[in-house]
């Protein structure tokens, strides 16, 4: 049996292999000829879909790859962290200066 167009996308969304998305497809195609009992209606493929759908969300859960992306993140938030402090701090110089250079202009005027 030929398996969905989009299988690749839905494997790589899945995190899981081509190969084993195949083999989850031929078993939601079993799970939803056993429920349907029919093949190839549109009953069938919705929830031959269904089937492919859960099976692969099941499959994501078991896996244990880890989440890195908030580590990333985190990581970057505190490379960045000297470089926001260096600005606020040029800010509050540059601040100073406008306000005491201000007042010596009032002045002399």
């Amino acid at each position: 049996m030929k398996t969905p167009k989009l299988l690749p996308w839905y494997a790589r969304k899945a995190g899981v292999s081509i190969e084993r998305a195949e083999t989850l497809w031929r078993k939601a195609v079993r799970e939803a000829t056993a429920e349907t009992g029919w093949v190839g209606n549109a009953e069938y493929w919705g929830a031959a879909m269904d089937h492919f759908v859960r099976l692969l969300e099941e499959e994501r859960s078991t896996l244990c790859a880890p989440r890195v992306q908030s580590y990333v993140r985190t990581q970057n938030r505190m490379w960045r962290l000297p470089l926001i402090a260096m600005e606020d701090l040029f800010s509050a110089f540059h601040a100073s200066w406008q306000r005491q250079h201000g007042a010596d202009h009032r002045r002399a005027a």
